[in-house]
């Protein structure tokens, strides 16, 4: 395990040579050649730390993220069986296997951004993810849309998220919490909040296709030169400190402020797969209900347009968690977060098929708001926290790879209830009790990684 301390700030100038950067109070079993100093002048020009400037980038590209989100994607589903000829549990069928294919492409963006930076990586994603939706105003039959499922997950869901998390990340560490709360209450309110309305606006509006249209060429027009412009990659790059303190006195610079573990070492960890089970059930529980969440409401005799507002109010309860547990997270038991969190995810499956009323309706908005939010800080927060930002990429790589891949998992099964059943309930109460178990689990077994000695190879 590498421990890595912060580096002694310089003053980036056009003017001066570059010289390498030294790393004090360091523990590795081969030492990486020095780099030399980067420059750039809209760090110099900033009037404020460059995290921020990332920091709103990032939440900008979290936001952007919204195309490849099922929260946006479900509001098309009706359009696809309609327009498609095809039924509900193929359209599952297909989003799952989409989601899933998607996934395995995450560790490779992983590794790309430890090796890369996330400033090469950035701009590329993005324009990609503007073309498939572009892409997805022309599909015609299943197989097309089956390949537009899978590029939007890739990149949407996967690799922009990855891309976005992992910039902030690195510039935050002390205060990473409180940053990455900001960001969530940026993607929360922005993006799943407003995009499940908008495009349900835009449907009629425009039509499907067109909308599909109009979303890429908007990601595409906005993201590709905000972050090939603005996102630079770490701060000890350009002599400056995460967090934007001042340099380190000699007392401070003994303590290092961050353990940096490799991907080796971290999968070695109870932590690393009790977290990571965790996050993926409720992804696939939770992706599985909103990539439905529109047929639910209706066989519960609520309209669409009920559904569709609900949306508002699970975005905003989550942004006020995002932001509350950014602050909160270093102060409480991060397995307790997360046991909170699954216990609401048990509670809202088993509310969901029995909807009476936009009364109860908001309510389990409410929860999952609040599940959300946990379930967001947490997977943003965790693994920089737990296990560094030298391998970051890797790490949140795999830990997507799963996050995703278990997503998948979730509108299949909710589908094919539904066309056997004609209904959802026996399929929603039966999940429900996966959450509480994983909830004992993440008590007894998802405690802060520790390691006494640091990592020789």
């Amino acid at each position: 395990m590498l421990r890595v301390t912060g580096q002694t700030r310089r003053q980036s100038t056009l003017d001066c040579p570059p010289h390498p950067i030294p790393i004090p109070n360091t523990v590795t079993h081969t030492s990486p050649s020095p780099q030399p100093l980067r420059h750039s002048r809209i760090i110099n020009v900033s009037p404020v730390y460059y995290g921020w400037v990332v920091l709103i980038v990032g939440s900008i590209g979290g936001i952007l993220t919204s195309p490849g989100q099922t929260y946006a994607i479900a509001v098309f589903i009706d359009s696809f069986i309609e327009d498609l000829g095809v039924s509900r549990s193929m359209v599952s069928t297909l989003y799952g296997t989409g989601t899933l294919l998607g996934s395995f492409a995450l560790p490779f963006v992983g590794r790309q951004i430890d090796k890369r930076g996330v400033r090469a990586i950035v701009g590329v994603v993005s324009l990609l993810l503007g073309v498939t939706c572009v892409y997805m105003g022309f599909i015609q039959n299943a197989l097309m849309l089956g390949v537009g499922f899978f590029l939007l997950r890739m990149l949407g869901q996967g690799s922009l998220s990855l891309v976005s998390k992992n910039a902030i990340n690195q510039w935050w560490v002390r205060r990473r919490g409180f940053a990455m709360g900001l960001a969530g209450v940026a993607t929360a309110l922005l993006g799943s909040g407003t995009f499940p309305g908008l495009i349900n606006w835009m449907i009629p509006q425009f039509g499907w296709r067109t909308s599909y249209i109009l979303l890429g060429v908007g990601l595409a027009v906005i993201m590709v030169p905000l972050g090939t412009l603005f996102i630079r990659n770490r701060p000890e790059d350009y002599g400056l400190q995460p967090d934007g303190h001042a340099a380190p006195d000699e007392e401070e610079s003994a303590e290092p402020i961050e353990e940096n573990w490799t991907l080796e070492e971290a999968i070695r960890t109870p932590v690393f797969w009790v977290i990571s089970a965790s996050m993926g059930s409720m992804s696939a529980l939770s992706t599985g209900l909103t990539f439905h969440f529109f047929s639910i409401f209706r066989d519960s005799g609520l309209s669409s347009s009920m559904a569709a507002s609900i949306f508002l109010p699970i975005a905003s309860v989550g942004a006020c968690v995002q932001f509350a547990g950014g602050i909160l997270i270093d102060r409480l038991p991060v397995r307790a977060m997360v046991a909170v969190a699954l216990v609401l995810q048990s509670t809202v499956l088993v509310m969901a098929p029995n909807l009476v009323s936009y009364e109860m309706a908001l309510t389990m908005g409410i929860f999952m708001g609040i599940r959300g939010g946990l379930q967001l800080i947490v997977s943003s927060v965790i693994w920089a926290k737990f296990f560094g930002r030298r391998y970051l990429g890797s790490i949140t790589g795999l830990s997507s790879t799963l996050m995703v891949g278990s997503s998948a998992l979730g509108s299949v099964p909710f589908g094919i209830a539904r066309d056997w059943f004609g209904s959802y309930h026996i399929v929603l109460t039966s999940f429900a009790v996966l959450p509480l178990v994983l909830a004992v689990l993440c008590l007894i077994y998802a405690k802060p990684p520790t390691q006494t000695e640091p990592s020789q190879g």
